[in-house]
């Protein structure tokens, strides 16, 4: 039985991979998308809101069905900052260590106790074949939940891995291996509630 043709809404051939080894389950066939797609403008309010934007414009572009996420790092006492705007929240073109010390200095304050946040990840997929999709895309939401650390510890991952800290595991995101990581990421659980809503849709 031939597999599915999903576009993913990236050119990173590492969320590809990790994309297709998550999918192949339900028989998908997981491609990035092409160099001359169209770069979307992530001005959305929310999580969803941008993963939605840019799902259904991979979809059009490719005319196949696409899949797309966007994440970033909730903080509790910052009102939920920086949000949507984590990959920019020092500036357009921060970079992850500026981003890291903005962080920290709007937390200088707050006790790390009182420093609860979480990465969030929104997924959405939209078939453009499909109209209640176009109007209104599949879309889960994973987290992992933690508190900001007062120093950046750990040199594994990216962004700001280095100052969430998993009490469960005492560790943080940056101190963990990759098999650590994916098992808590907010990435990975979005993806099995991806597979487990498509899952339901086809029952």
């Amino acid at each position: 039985m031939s597999k599915k043709k999903v576009v993913l809404a990236t050119r990173n051939k590492g969320k590809v991979l990790e994309f297709n080894e998550r999918f192949g389950e339900i028989g998908w066939e997981i491609v990035p998308l092409p160099e001359d797609a169209p770069e979307v403008i992530e001005d959305g309010l929310t999580f969803e809101e941008n993963a939605s934007k840019k799902a259904r414009s991979a979809a059009f572009f490719c005319g196949l069905p696409a899949l797309s996420d966007d994440s970033g790092l909730e903080v509790d006492a910052l009102n939920g900052a920086p949000g949507v705007f984590s990959a920019r929240y020092a500036g357009e073109h921060a970079t992850d260590e500026q981003n890291n010390q903005k962080l920290l200095q709007a937390l200088r304050h707050i006790p790390e106790q009182e420093r609860s946040a979480r990465f969030v990840c929104a997924l959405a997929f939209v078939d453009c074949t499909r109209k209640s999709q176009v109007a209104q895309p599949l879309i889960v939401r994973g987290t992992c939940a933690g508190r900001i650390v007062d120093i950046p510890r750990g040199k594994n991952g990216f962004g700001y891995d280095p100052l969430l800290f998993i009490p469960e595991l005492g560790k943080t995101i940056a101190e963990m291996t990759i098999e650590e990581k994916h098992r808590i990421s907010h990435r990975g659980e979005a993806i099995r509630h991806m597979i487990d809503l498509i899952r339901t849709e086809h029952e």
